[in-house]
């Protein structure tokens, strides 16, 4: 109920309505920020020091909305059909809301810790994160260093040919973000001409297809397919084993797979880097011919590739006919998929859902986990969530974001149990 949009955020009512909340079940925290509308909330139950600390990470704001284009007012939230409408309700108030019912249960239960569990609840993370996270670690690191973290990115139940699993994000793609440039003759609109920038840079944009930049396999990649494949029958497993038998036959793999068009769409985007136009500009008069002609690019490394590697494949592939300038890139993350927290999370995920299957996960998109991964933090993308068809997670930014009830209460319970049990016995 509290609007939290971003821009401009004013992440500081959700700051204060936890911070009271905190402070009523005996939870001491403080507020922080670069003003005082652009409050993060940080608290911490503290353990015996024998482990390092655990980080829960969320964010409080949230994304613009269209309210005439809801059917439930978007800051109500309204209960109705079983499901919580509202923006946030999957990004990610939702994690905020089980986040913070886990510290208040460790707390309530008076749990004997092992590790400090940190909880903090960012503002700005959706325009990047630098005046929540960021600025964060930037001025008192001291009060959310930690050995791992939990965050956004995994977690929710997904299903393929008949069985569920359970995705837990352990690597997250890097953005490079550039422009494009070209430049021509201006001239007269009633005179065309083949110098036109427009034109040169439309053909330099028809080529940034899904699936220009060629596949590269990461270990998270590796053990996505393959904990697909394992659980699987013959025919399936063998479609999926396919795709890792060569980079350069991935794609064609892929298509043949006897699965949903998304999913697909979904792989072949974790499996390289990719390019997306997003912005146009040329031009400021109907009449008039422009000499210059840009686009902005999505662009987004795969783990292990720096900027400077990305632009060499994408000019390769361009034949270095585009004027390219980059623009603030962040770096792709990578955690362990042995560790004892992944460990954990696949262990409490089998028992609360024996069918199941946990498997790592790549995010395409990028999170907080930027700036925390600064600090030397492990930060793994758990949501958990079970599985309510494609449909529902489309609602993410979209109209009529909703959670179940029932959804959230499970992933209160799951994500209760793997900090417990992590915090208190690792």
């Amino acid at each position: 109920r509290l609007d939290t949009r971003n821009p401009p955020g004013n992440e500081i009512l959700a700051a204060e309505h936890l911070h009271a909340l905190f402070e009523a079940e005996g939870i001491s925290g403080e507020i922080v920020g670069p003003s005082k509308d652009r409050g993060t909330f940080i608290a911490r139950l503290t353990g015996d020091g024998s482990a390092p600390p655990l980080l829960l990470m969320s964010h409080i704001d949230v994304v613009a909305v269209e309210p005439e284009k809801w059917t439930h007012d978007p800051f109500s939230g309204d209960i109705a059909d079983g499901f919580i409408y509202g923006r946030g309700a999957l990004d990610m108030k939702h994690m905020v809301t089980m986040e913070a019912m886990t510290m208040l249960l460790l707390k309530r239960a008076a749990v004997r810790l092992k590790r400090d569990v940190i909880f903090m609840a960012a503002a700005d993370e959706e325009c990047g994160g630098h005046q929540g996270a960021g600025w964060v670690v930037k001025h008192h690191p001291e009060l959310i260093r930690a050995e791992y973290a939990l965050n956004e990115g995994g977690g929710s139940g997904f299903v393929v040919a008949g069985r569920r699993y359970y995705p837990v994000q352990t690597a997250e793609k890097g953005t490079v973000r550039f422009r494009i440039r070209t430049r021509g003759r201006p001239g007269h609109g009633s005179v065309p001409h083949n110098e036109n920038a427009i034109l040169k840079l439309a053909a330099i944009l028809a080529k940034l297809t899904p699936e220009l930049l060629p596949v590269h396999f990461t270990n998270t990649m590796r053990g996505y397919i393959a904990g697909i494949a394992a659980t699987q029958p013959s025919d399936i497993a063998q479609a999926l084993q396919a795709v890792l038998a060569d980079e350069k036959t991935a794609d064609a793999a892929i298509d043949r797979l006897p699965l949903e068009e998304a999913l697909k769409q979904r792989i072949h985007a974790m499996l390289r880097n990719t390019v997306t136009p997003t912005i146009l500009k040329a031009g400021s008069q109907i009449n008039v011919i422009p000499s210059e002609a840009e686009a902005s690019v999505d662009g987004r490394n795969l783990p292990g590739w720096t900027p400077e590697m990305f632009l060499e494949e994408l000019r390769s592939v361009l034949n270095n006919e585009a004027e390219i300038a980059l623009l603030n890139p962040s770096p792709p993350l990578e955690a362990d998929l042995q560790s004892p927290l992944f460990n954990t999370i696949k262990d409490v995920l089998k028992e609360q859902d024996p069918e199941a299957t946990a498997v790592p996960f790549l995010l395409t998109g990028g999170t907080d986990a930027k700036h925390v991964t600064k600090l030397g933090t492990k930060v793994y993308g758990f949501i958990p969530g079970l599985y309510a068809g494609e449909g529902e997670s489309r609602r993410v930014h979209s109209h009529d974001e909703r959670i179940s009830v029932r959804s959230l209460q499970w992933g209160v319970r799951v994500l209760c149990e793997v900090v417990e049990r992590f915090a208190s016995s690792t």
